[in-house]
C-alpha cells in the first residue's frame, strides 16, 4: 500500500513488494547512493579543503623530483623476466666468460658487456676495394689509438686508451675481429706484390691454418660460382671465394670490471661514437652506423625527450576542446573554467603519483608515456558525467543538495569504471606477469588511477562547488562577473548583450508563473519519478530555506495541488536543450537517425564489417620481440639495425651448442649424434676438426677414453691451426696418474636464414629444445636474443588474457549483485567486441603484438567500459517504456559526455603522432583505435543493436528510476 500513498519520495518507492533477489540487490544499491549523497554533501560543506588540499600534496610531493631516476637495464624491461634462456645464459657465462674466448670473439655469441660496434659500408664498389680497404684499416688505427680523459679535469685525471680497456688474450694483446687480421694479411700481400690470399665465405682459414667465421663480419657478399660465374649477395656456401662486399662490421669488446672501469668505459663508447662521426665526414665514400652497448637504453629513453613537447601540445589541445566542450550559449550556466580545472585535476594527481614513485626509488622508462592517456580518458569520463548530471539537476535547490544529487547519480558508476580499471591493470602489475616493462607500467597507472579517481571526488568536485555558487549568484561563468538583469542589460550594446546572455528572463517567468505554479523537477536523483506541481513561494528559486520550506510541504499538506504520473526525462527537462551543442544535435538530429528504422540494417552491416576486417587482422597477429621497434626514429639503434638487416640477414647470430656435462665423445654413436646434429649449419666444431684430424693420421675416430682424451690435448690442441680450441674444452681432472676428462665443450653453429629472421630463430630454438630432451648427450643452445624470443609471445600476451578473463569474471560476479544482471552481459561482450576490434585492426595497421601494444590493450578495457558502461545502464534503467525511446534518452544522458571526452581525448593524441619515435607511434596507433572502436560501440553500434535484442521491454511495468549499475560497490 505504501505507492499508492501521495507525495512518497523514491527512496520508499523502492521498497514496495518484489522478488527478494531483486528487494536485496535494491537494497544494496539505495545505501550506497545515499551514502554517496552524503558524500557528496560533506565535500560541498568544505570546498575550500578538499580544494587546497591535493595542490598542496602535489606541489609537496613534485618536489621530490631530486629524485628522479631513469631505468637503465632495459633487457629486464623487454624480455621475459623469467624464461629458460636467461637461466641457460647464466649457466653457459659460468663455464664459458667472455674473457675465455682468448682467440674468438663472435659479435652475438655472449652478452659482452660494453663495446662498441660499427657497420661500414661502400657506397661503390666493394669495402674490399684496395682504396676501401686502407681507409677501413685506418680507422681501426685511429680507435686503436683514441684516448679518453676520466675524470674530464683535474690533477687525478688519466688516459685512457683501447689497450688498456680491451679484453686481452693470453699473450696481452688485444683480442680483435678475425675480419681486421684477414684484411691485414690481404693490405700486406698487395704492398709486397705478392699473391693476395684467398678470402672464403661464411668461413675463412687464415695465414695461421685457423679456421675463422665471418659470416657476421662481412656482409652483401658477391662469391665466384664453380665455373668464374658471380653468384648473388648472401648465397654464398663454406670455403667459397669473395669477390666482393657491401659491408663490413667490427666489434670492440671492452673491460668493465668495477664502477671506475665501467665508467670509463661509457666514456670510451661516446668517444668511439664521436670519432666515427667525424670519420664519416672525412670519408664520404664510405657510410658508418656505430651502436654501442649503451645505444639501446639511450635510444629506448630518448623517445620521452622527443614526446616532451607533443605531450604539452595535447595538454593544451585537450585543454581548447574541453573548454569548448564545456561551453553554452548561455553565460551563467556555461561552465568553461570546469574543462581546465578536470585537466588541472588530472595534471595534479599525476603529479602526485610520480612524487610517490620517486620517493619509493622507482625508475623512470619510456613506456611510462602511455599512463597520461589512461588517466587523461577516465579523468574526463567522470569529469563530464558530473557535469551532465549538474545540469539535469533542479536550479531551485540549494549548491549543496545539487552536489550531492550529482555524487548520487554519478559515484557509483565512476567507481565502479575506477574498480575495472584496477582489476585489469593490477592483475597485470601482479607477480604472474612475466614482462617487467608490463607489471611496472600496470603497477603505476594503477596507482595514477586512484589517484585521479581520489582528486575527481575532492578537488574537482570542490571547483564544481564552487562554480554552483556562481551560477546562485547569476555570475558570468567565464568572467565571474555579475549578470546585469533584463532591464539593465537592455541598455548595453550589442556585444555586450551578447557576451552577456541568459536566460534571466525567461526563468523570472518561469518561477513566477500564474497562481505561483512552480514546476518541481527532482530530475537528478531521480528523473522518473512522481512529477508534482505545488504552490510555493515564487522566490524560491536559489533560496534554500524557501526550497526546504516547500518540500516539506510536498510531503504533508494535504491540501496542495498534486498530480503524480510517470513519464520519461525527454518530457521533464527543466532547461530547454538549445543552450548546448552537443546535447542539442544528439536530442534533436542523432538520436532520431541512429534509431531510425531505414538507417539500423546499414549499421548491422557497418558491424559485420567491423568484425570481418578484425578477424581478419587477429588472424595475422604477429610477435614484436626485437626491442630495436620500440625506440625512436633516426636514431645509431634503428639505423644500425637497418643497415644489419641489409647486408647481414643472410645468416641466423652464432648459436652456441653447449654440452654441459661429461659424454663419451670417444663413442661412434655420440660422435654420429653430435655430428647429425649439427649438419644443415654453417659451424666451426672442435669435434668435427678432431675427428678429420684423426681420419689425416690414419687413427680411428673410435678409441678408448684415455687414449682419445691423450691425443685432444697433447697432439691436436698443441697444433698451432687448432690452438684456438683449447677455449671451447674444458677438462676435469680424474685421479692422479688418469687422463682429465672432457666435462664441458661448445661448438657454434650459424643457420642460414631468410627475411623472417626471428621468426626462423624462434622455431629453431623450440626444434634444437625438444631435441636435447631426447638426446643421449645433455646439451643446451644459448645466444643472447633468446632472451628477447624465448617465450616471448606467452609473456607478452597473458597479461592481456589474464586481464580479459579476470573483467569477465568479475562481470559475472557482479551481476549477482545488480539490480540489471543484463547490463554485465552486455558490457562483457562490448569489451570483448571492442578488444577483437583493436587488435585486429592494429595488426592490419601493421602494429606488431609487443610490450607496447599489449600495454595499450589492458588500458583499452577500461576505456571502453568508461564510455559505453553509463549508456547501457541508462538504457536498462528505462526498459518500462519503448526501447527506442529509451536508446534516445540514453544517448542524452550518457552518449554527450562519452562524446566529449572521446573529442577531448582524439585531439589529446594527434600531437603524440608526430613524434618520431616507434613507440610513440605504436601508441598513437593503439590508443586511436582504442577510441575510434570506442566511439562506434557507444554512439552506433550499441543504440543500434538494443532497439531489438535484450532486455525485452516490458509494457505492464512502471519505469525504473536510473539505478542499473554494472558493479555493487
Amino acid at each position: 500500500m505504501l505507492d499508492s500513498t501521495p507525495g512518497l519520495s523514491g527512496r520508499w518507492e523502492r521498497l514496495e513488494p518484489r522478488p527478494r533477489a531483486r528487494m536485496l540487490r535494491q537494497v544494496l544499491h539505495a545505501g550506497l547512493r545515499t551514502s554517496f549523497h552524503a558524500l557528496g554533501r560533506f565535500v560541498a560543506s568544505h570546498p575550500v579543503f578538499f580544494a587546497s588540499t591535493p595542490v598542496l600534496l602535489s606541489i609537496l610531493l613534485g618536489a621530490s623530483f631530486s629524485r628522479y631516476r631513469v631505468e637503465e637495464d632495459v633487457e629486464s624491461l623487454l624480455a621475459p623476466k623469467h624464461s629458460l634462456a636467461k637461466i641457460e645464459g647464466n649457466l653457459v657465462d659460468s663455464l664459458f666468460p667472455v674473457n675465455r674466448s682468448k682467440h674468438a670473439l663472435y659479435s652475438d655469441l655472449q652478452t659482452p658487456g660494453r663495446y662498441g660496434r660499427v657497420i661500414v659500408t661502400a657506397r661503390k664498389g666493394s669495402v674490399l676495394d684496395q682504396g676501401h680497404l686502407d681507409t677501413i684499416l685506418k680507422l681501426h688505427r685511429q680507435i686503436y689509438q683514441m684516448q679518453v680523459t676520466v675524470p674530464a679535469t683535474g690533477l687525478n685525471s688519466f688516459n685512457y686508451s683501447f689497450s688498456y680497456l680491451c679484453l686481452p688474450d693470453e699473450k696481452n694483446i688485444c683480442i680483435i675481429d678475425d675480419i681486421i687480421r684477414a684484411m691485414e694479411e690481404i693490405q700486406a700481400a698487395r704492398a709486397s706484390n705478392r699473391t693476395v690470399p684467398i678470402l672464403r665465405y661464411p668461413i675463412t682459414q687464415l695465414v695461421d691454418g685457423r679456421q675463422a667465421y665471418i659470416g657476421h663480419q662481412l656482409g652483401g657478399v658477391q662469391g665466384w660460382g664453380p665455373s668464374g660465374a658471380v653468384r648473388s649477395p648472401g648465397t654464398g656456401s663454406k670455403g667459397e671465394g669473395v669477390r666482393s662486399a657491401r659491408a663490413l662490421q667490427l666489434t670492440y669488446y671492452l673491460q668493465a670490471r668495477g664502477d671506475l672501469m665501467d665508467r670509463v668505459a661509457g666514456q670510451w663508447e661516446k668517444a668511439f661514437c664521436a670519432e666515427l662521426e667525424t670519420f664519416a665526414v672525412l670519408h664520404p665514400k664510405l657510410g658508418l652506423y656505430p651502436s654501442t652497448s649503451s645505444s639501446l637504453r639511450t635510444d629506448f629513453q630518448f623517445s620521452s625527450v622527443l614526446a616532451r613537447r607533443p605531450l604539452l601540445a595535447s595538454l593544451g589541445a585537450c585543454g581548447v576542446l574541453a573548454i569548448l566542450c564545456c561551453s553554452m550559449r548561455d553565460c551563467v550556466r556555461s561552465k568553461p573554467w570546469l574543462g581546465l580545472l578536470a585537466l588541472l585535476s588530472i595534471t595534479l594527481s599525476g603529479l602526485t603519483a610520480a612524487g610517490i614513485l620517486n620517493l619509493t626509488g622507482a625508475t623512470y622508462n619510456s613506456s611510462y608515456l602511455g599512463i597520461p592517456f589512461v588517466m587523461l580518458g577516465h579523468g574526463l569520463f567522470g569529469s563530464f558525467e558530473m557535469l551532465s548530471s549538474w545540469r539535469r539537476t533542479r536550479e531551485d535547490q540549494h549548491v549543496k543538495e545539487r552536489v550531492a544529487s550529482v555524487f548520487e547519480d554519478v559515484m557509483l558508476r565512476f567507481s565502479g569504471s575506477t574498480m575495472l580499471h584496477l582489476m585489469t591493470l593490477g592483475l597485470a602489475a601482479s607477480p604472474f606477469t612475466n614482462m617487467e616493462a608490463v607489471r611496472l607500467f600496470c603497477r603505476t597507472a594503477a596507482l595514477a588511477v586512484t589517484i585521479s579517481y581520489v582528486y575527481t571526488l575532492s578537488f574537482y568536485s570542490s571547483c564544481l562547488v564552487i562554480t554552483g555558487y556562481l551560477e546562485t549568484g547569476y555570475r558570468h561563468g567565464c568572467f565571474c562577473r555579475r549578470v546585469p538583469k533584463p532591464d539593465r542589460l537592455d541598455s548595453k550594446p550589442a556585444w555586450y548583450r551578447c557576451l552577456m546572455y541568459t536566460r534571466y528572463q525567461d526563468e523570472t517567468h518561469a518561477t513566477n508563473p500564474p497562481h505561483g505554479v512552480v514546476h518541481g523537477n527532482a530530475n537528478s536523483p531521480n528523473p522518473n519519478l512522481a512529477h508534482t506541481h505545488s504552490h510555493t513561494h515564487p522566490h524560491t528559486v536559489n533560496n534554500p530555506a524557501a526550497h526546504a520550506h516547500g518540500h516539506v510541504a510536498n510531503s504533508t499538506h494535504t491540501h496542495q495541488h498534486t498530480h503524480t504520473h510517470t513519464h520519461s526525462t525527454a518530457n521533464t527537462e527543466h532547461h530547454p536543450p538549445d543552450s548546448h551543442l552537443l546535447l542539442g544535435c544528439v536530442r534533436r538530429c542523432y538520436g532520431d537517425w541512429i534509431t531510425n528504422t531505414y538507417v539500423k540494417p546499414f549499421v548491422v552491416l557497418l558491424y559485420l564489417v567491423y568484425i570481418s576486417f578484425g578477424l581478419m587482422g587477429f588472424l595475422q597477429v604477429t610477435q614484436g620481440s626485437d626491442p630495436s621497434a620500440l625506440v625512436a626514429m633516426d636514431t645509431a639503434t634503428v639505423l644500425y639495425t637497418r643497415a644489419q638487416q641489409r647486408y647481414f640477414s643472410s645468416y641466423s647470430p652464432v648459436i652456441g651448442f653447449y654440452i654441459y656435462e661429461s659424454a663419451p665423445y670417444w663413442n661412434a654413436s655420440v660422435q654420429r649424434d653430435l655430428l647429425e646434429y649439427a649438419k644443415g649449419f654453417q659451424r666451426i666444431s672442435w669435434l668435427e676438426a678432431y675427428l678429420n684430424y684423426l681420419s689425416d693420421r690414419n687413427q680411428s675416430t673410435s678409441q678408448p677414453r684415455e687414449n682419445f682424451t691423450h691425443t685432444l690435448r697433447h697432439s691436436f690442441l698443441r697444433e698451432p691451426q687448432f690452438a684456438h680450441f683449447a677455449d671451447d674444452i674444458i677438462f676435469a681432472e680424474r685421479g692422479q696418474g688418469e687422463e682429465p676428462d672432457v666435462a664441458a665443450s661448445r661448438i657454434f653453429l650459424v643457420a642460414k636464414t631468410t627475411e623472417n629472421k626471428r621468426e626462423e630463430m624462434s622455431v629453431l630454438l623450440d626444434t634444437l629444445r625438444r631435441l636435447s630432451l631426447t638426446s643421449r648427450v645433455r646439451f643446451l643452445i644459448f645466444n643472447p636474443s633468446f632472451v628477447y624470443l624465448d617465450r616471448y609471445a606467452a609473456a607478452v600476451s597473458s597479461p592481456l588474457r589474464h586481464s580479459l578473463l579476470a573483467v569477465l569474471f568479475l562481470l559475472g560476479l557482479s551481476s549477482l549483485a545488480v539490480v540489471e544482471p543484463l547490463v554485465s552481459v552486455w558490457l562483457g561482450l562490448t569489451l570483448l567486441s571492442v578488444q577483437f576490434g583493436v587488435l585486429g585492426f592494429m595488426t592490419l595497421w601493421g602494429v606488431e603484438l609487443d610490450c607496447m601494444s599489449v600495454l595499450c590493450l589492458i588500458s583499452a578495457l577500461g576505456h571502453s567500459a568508461d564510455c559505453s558502461g553509463p549508456l547501457l545502464c541508462g538504457f536498462a534503467s528505462g526498459r518500462g517504456d519503448s526501447r527506442t525511446r529509451w536508446v534516445r534518452v540514453a544517448l542524452e544522458r550518457h552518449g554527450v559526455p562519452s562524446l566529449q571526452t572521446l573529442i577531448c581525448y582524439s585531439a589529446a593524441l594527434v600531437p603524440v603522432g608526430s613524434v618520431r619515435s616507434n613507440l610513440t607511434r605504436t601508441l598513437f596507433r593503439c590508443l586511436t583505435l582504442t577510441a575510434g572502436c570506442s566511439a562506434l560501440h557507444t554512439l552506433a553500434f550499441l543504440p543500434t543493436l538494443l532497439t531489438f535484442l535484450p532486455p525485452l521491454q516490458e509494457p505492464g511495468t512502471r519505469t525504473r528510476r536510473e539505478t542499473a549499475s554494472w558493479f555493487p560497490w
